[in-house]
Order: structure tokens, then C-alpha cells, then sequence
């Protein structure tokens, strides 16, 4: 399943969650239908110690946690060999037809799990469940699997890639058990707890375990990296799945594990219901999620660190770049400074800026204490609104020019691909500088080219920029595409694009389409 991201000593494999829920149930003979979200009947509650058995509490349980399977749409390039010396060859064989031409789609699918929260059918579960990492693929179709095998379709209320939540809406007139969100922040190292999920398509799957960690941070940066850690077993599958704890309470959503060999090895991690539960009512009420934002690159001060400014371990984080034009830079900060608190709140590993400025409304006006060469200071910073996880990470993307970049098939616009023998890229400030024009500059740039292509012939190259097409600007991906699809409709074999290389003036260059 391609839902989960794992990676090599931290899996950002997408698995566990941190959510705790109370299942309201009508009957000793387990959950049953709620009459209504203010009934909640006694929960079942082990012995303190260790409980004899689990049985009681997942028959509660478990009529509330659902699999959800997926359907997407990915647009793929017609051409398998696209990109290598055989693309030519196979175009040639193809006798023109679809060799290079309109791009093809393929379905893919994906599963992942989730809970009821509502008697009314809403489900939680991760972003990445129903938004899988390949940006191309269009959600076209979810289905939501109770335990009893009962189907339903679904709709997507709301997502929200920064916290990798997602809330689904069943599409059934009828009333469902559901769970609660608990409070994770009075969960204890050594607390039992019980995961429910489907883990390799195996529906209704019970594991058990202990809390390790609270507020794991697992050093893959970003705002929310903030986690339950478990060695209860989660798996591929287990994603957007309830954490229980012993009162029946959901304390995490199954998320992500650290695995070196892609399954479970006792470490997973579940983000901690008192930062979902207030996602969570948000996208279920349809509003946008809006976070505060400084424009910094950060870095932990680690051991070497500390040793070489002379500071406490793991306290503060060293700023590494400033945004142009940010909330940090209007402030008055600079790369170097330490910053050791954000809104009266201790920076540290398990309270990172990062979080605490996203957990912040833009707009505020915020004090900010750090350290100058060796000084400690006080600002005011009024904070911006956080972009999407897309512009951060174009942002935060470095550009070598000279790099020797091959064509990576699906990495860009397919017909821009198939058709220019070209991969593009959207302008940012930090490419600009990479490539010493003006920040201002508006155009796409190449990052990489067909070797088999006229682009190559003509010598275009890795770094130039595109300004415009056919005299129209393009400043975007898609003002390219739609000259070239413009071109196309009008059957001409070649378009005129203006370049800019460094060091030189723009030049016009034709370049044949295929």
C-alpha cells in the first residue's frame, strides 16, 4: 500500500494517531447504534496493573473504527521509455499514435483506517489516507468498511496536510456508534493502550502496548512533529486508526513508525488528541485552518552547539535563514540568533518554534526572546499566515544549476514532458538568487532535459529559464502548458520560447514539438 511513508530510521510512514474517544454503546452486547452524541454509557475499565484481558474493551471498541479504501486517478506518460535513449524508438514504433502525444491515466487505489466520531457518520484519519503523497493523483471515490462488512461511500469534508488529518463524511441515513477524543496530555510513559486498524487490508486487527515517549520529537521538522510514541504493533494499513487508552478514550491517531525494514518494530507514533481534536472540529465545520508564521529556517541546538556558544543542551534553536520579506525579517532578526522563547514558552526539542507559532492566530503580536552574540533580546513580531505545505517545501527547496539532473518521468507537467522534451519548475526567490537574476524575475525554470529532445538540440539546459512562450508570458507551469497546448490545437510543429541563461541576455529559441 502506498499510503505510508517509511524512511529509514523514522518512518514517515504515515500510521498511528493520537485521539482520545469514548464509544457510546447501547447495549451489553457491545456498541450499538448511538440515539444520540450526549448518551454515553459506562465504559468498561480494567483493573489498575495489568489487565487480565483487552476482550471487553475492543467489543466496545471496535464497532466505531472503519477501513477506508481509496480510489485515485493518476495521469502517467503514455511513453514508458520517456526520458531514457529508448523513447524515440518506441515513439517510431507506435507509428505516432499516443507515442508522445495525450497523456494517459492509470487508477490506483489505497487503504488505511479510521473512526466514527459522530453518531451522524463523520470519520478522522490521516491526510495521506485519502491524499496520497503523488500530488497528481485526484481523489475520485472513497468507500468506508464497518466491521459487520457493511459499505458505504464517503465524502471528503476537509484535509489538512500540515497536521495529516482528514475528516470523511459517511453518506447514510442512519445512526452509527462513535468514540470520543480524550486528553492526551495526561497520558504517562507506561500507560497501556490498545490500537484498532487494518493493517495490510486486515480489517478489525487489535494490537496492544505501552506508552514509550510523550511529545516525541522525531527530528523530520515541521510544526507538527509532536508525537504519542507507542510499541504497540502498527503496520502498512494502520493509518488514521484510533489509539485507545484504558478508559476507552482515543489519545492518538495511528500516524507514522520508525522501521528499518518497513514493518513494525515496536516503535510507532500517533499524534496526541489535544492537537488533533481542535483540527479536527474545524475541518468538520468546513472552516480553513489558519497558523502563525515567522519565516525562519531553524536548526536544534544539539551537543556540538551548545558547546560552542556555551549554552544548555537541547534548549533554543539557531536560526539558519530568514525569508525574505517575512514576519522574522520585518522583526528584526537574523541568521545566527538563538531563539530561546516564543510567547513566554520555553523553546525546546518537545516544544519547538515551529509549534509554537503554528498553534498561534496570524495576525498576533508576539515576543520573541533570543540570543545576539552572546546577548539576550526581546522582540515583537507580528506574525503572517503559514503557507501551504507546498509553497514551504518550494521555498525550502535548493537549486544547483549545474547539477547533472536526468529526466525523472511524473515529476513534472506530463505534457509539457512528452511534448518539449522538458521538466519545469516554478520561479522562487531562492532558485533566483541560485541563479544570480533578479528575485523579480517571472518565468518557469528547466530542471532537467530530454537528451532525445530538440529542447537538447537547440541546447537548452538545466537552470534556463523560460520567460515567455509564443510571446505570451508564462509565469507559472500552467501559462507553459497552455501555450503548448495552444500550439498543439493549432497544429503547429514548433513553439518560439524566450530564454534567459545567466550571464546572458534573453534569446529567442524555437523548439519542435513531438
Amino acid at each position: 500500500m502506498n499510503n505510508v511513508r517509511y524512511v529509514y530510521g523514522l518512518s514517515s510512514a504515515l500510521l498511528v494517531g493520537g485521539a482520545a474517544i469514548s464509544l457510546i454503546t447501547g447495549s451489553p452486547l457491545g456498541a450499538q447504534v448511538a440515539q444520540n452524541d450526549g448518551a454515553v454509557m459506562d465504559r468498561v475499565v480494567p483493573v489498575a496493573g495489568a489487565p487480565a484481558s483487552f476482550a471487553d474493551l475492543t467489543e466496545q471498541l471496535q464497532p466505531a473504527v472503519v477501513n477506508i479504501a481509496t480510489r485515485q486517478r493518476v495521469e502517467v506518460a503514455n511513453n514508458p521509455f520517456a526520458g531514457t535513449p529508448f523513447a524515440e524508438l518506441f515513439n517510431r514504433r507506435q507509428g505516432g499514435q499516443n507515442g508522445g502525444g495525450q497523456p494517459q491515466t492509470r487508477e490506483a487505489q489505497s487503504l488505511g483506517s479510521g473512526f466514527i466520531i459522530s453518531s451522524d457518520g463523520y470519520v478522522v484519519t490521516n491526510n495521506h489516507v485519502i491524499n496520497p503523497p503523488d500530488s497528481r493523483a485526484k481523489l475520485e471515490a472513497i468507500t468506508i468498511t464497518l466491521p459487520d462488512g457493511t459499505e458505504y461511500e464517503a465524502d471528503l469534508v476537509g484535509a489538512d496536510a500540515a497536521s495529516d488529518l482528514a475528516v470523511l463524511k459517511i453518506r447514510a441515513n442512519r445512526t452509527f456508534p462513535f468514540v470520543r477524543f480524550g486528553d492526551s496530555s495526561a497520558a504517562r510513559v507506561g500507560d497501556w493502550v490498545v490500537a484498532i486498524g487494518n493493517p495490510f487490508g486486515l480489517g478489525g486487527t487489535v494490537t496492544s502496548g505501552i506508552i514509550s515517549a510523550v511529545y516525541r520529537n522525531t527530528g523530520q521538522g515541521g510544526a507538527y512533529d509532536r508525537y504519542l510514541q507507542t510499541d504497540a504493533s502498527i503496520n502498512r494499513g494502520n493509518s488514521g486508526g484510533p489509539l485507545f487508552d484504558m478508559r476507552g478514550n482515543v489519545i492518538g491517531i495511528n500516524n507514522a513508525i520508525f522501521s528499518p525494514s518497513g514493518g513494525s518494530v515496536g516503535i510507532g507514533f500517533a499524534i496526541p488528541a489535544e492537537i488533533a481534536a481542535p483540527i479536527v472540529e474545524q475541518l468538520k465545520a468546513g472552516r480553513e485552518i489558519e497558523r502563525g508564521y515567522l519565516g525562519v529556517g531553524l536548526q536544534p541546538i544539539d551537543e556540538d552547539f551548545a558547546a560552542s556558544l556555551g549554552l544548555p543542551k537541547r534548549r533554543g534553536e539557531l536560526v539558519q535563514t530568514v525569508q525574505d520579506d517575512s514576519p522574522a525579517q520585518r522583526a528584526g532578526l537574523k541568521p545566527g540568533d538563538i531563539v530561546t522563547k516564543v510567547n513566554g514558552k520555553d523553546v525546546s526539542a518537545e516544544q519547538t518554534v515551529s509549534f509554537l507559532v503554528a498553534n498561534l492566530e496570524p495576525g498576533a503580536l508576539v515576543p520573541v526572546e533570543l540570543l545576539r552574540d552572546g546577548k539576550r533580546l526581546a522582540v515583537n513580531v507580528t506574525l503572517g499566515k503559514r503557507p501551504t505545505e507546498a509553497e514551504l517545501q518550494q521555498q525550502a527547496q535548493t537549486f544547483d544549476p549545474d547539477a547533472e539532473e536526468p529526466m525523472a518521468p511524473g515529476t513534472s507537467d506530463v505534457t509539457i514532458e512528452q511534448k518539449l522534451g522538458l521538466q519545469v519548475m516554478p520561479m522562487s526567490a531562492q532558485i533566483a538568487r541560485s541563479l544570480g537574476v533578479d528575485p523579480e524575475t517571472k518565468g518557469v525554470v528547466i530542471a532537467a532535459v530530454d537528451p532525445n529532445s530538440d529542447a537538447a538540440r537547440k541546447g537548452l539546459r538545466r537552470g534556463d529559464i523560460v520567460l515567455s512562450a509564443n510571446y505570451q508570458p508564462v509565469a507559472t507551469v500552467e501559462a507553459l502548458l497552455a501555450q503548448v497546448n495552444a500550439a498543439t490545437t493549432e497544429k503547429r510543429e514548433a513553439i518560439l520560447l524566450r530564454i534567459q541563461r545567466r550571464t546572458q541576455p534573453p534569446a529567442f529559441v524555437p523548439v519542435r514539438l513531438r
